[in-house]
């Protein structure tokens, strides 16, 4: 087991890291380059502060129309994604990690904290399964690579929750919670993820042509 992990830990890690950095500047740059190509006005319209004016109001919970007429969904997904993005970035074992790779201090927040947030994506992404599977509406657009992307970004949480605690095979899953963190990490450019790479183009591309073309809010 030492072997594997260090393996993981090591040489896995990096390659991780290096997918994740190419795939998301080689998809960024492929985007542009293809919406330059068929689709031009993406640059016509393109009106900055439209633009960000467009990010502040959707960035807010229940800023927009949208927001308010779901409310339970719209404090699940704020949660989800703050959590999300949080625990990895400032967990205190993580932070560590910054100092002894890299001598870089960094901000963590305290593990009680870290593990709230660690149930609430957990607990989200059960709802958003639920939802799929309870809702006509939604379970109609679902596919399987839905669930399994779910099960995706779950795994790192769970099994990273597993091993802090030191519940029985503690060991074996945090080698899979290492795993399955360079999973997804190497995945985001290639799958739905990406939509964390794109979210801010697309939206301040809609909030755009709304504003400058429009004359409309689109909140």
């Amino acid at each position: 087991m030492h072997t594997l992990y260090n393996f993981v830990s090591g040489p896995l890690a990096w390659l991780a890291f290096i997918v994740f950095i190419g795939g998301s500047i080689y998809k960024i740059v492929t985007m542009a380059r293809l919406a330059k190509k068929k689709d031009s006005a993406v640059y016509e319209y393109w009106d900055t502060g439209f633009a960000l004016r467009s990010i502040a109001h959707w960035s807010i919970p229940f800023a927009t129309v949208n927001w308010r007429k779901n409310p339970i969904m719209t404090l699940v997904t704020f949660a989800f994604h703050i959590s999300l993005i949080a625990v990895p970035l400032f967990l205190c074992a993580h932070a560590l990690l910054w100092k002894e790779v890299f001598d870089i201090n960094w901000w963590y927040i305290p593990d009680g904290m870290a593990d709230v947030m660690t149930l609430i994506v957990i607990g989200a992404c059960f709802y958003f399964a639920g939802r799929r599977i309870l809702r006509p509406d939604v379970k109609y657009l679902t596919s399987t690579s839905d669930y399994l992307l779910l099960l995706m970004v779950v795994m790192p949480f769970f099994t990273g929750f597993w091993a802090y605690h030191q519940w029985p095979g503690y060991r074996m899953m945090f080698i899979l919670h290492m795993l399955s963190g360079e999973f997804v990490l190497a995945a985001i450019p290639f799958t739905r993820l990406s939509h964390m790479l794109y979210a801010v183009f697309t939206r301040g591309y809609i909030g755009s042509e709304f504003g400058a073309v429009r004359h409309a809010k689109d909140w």
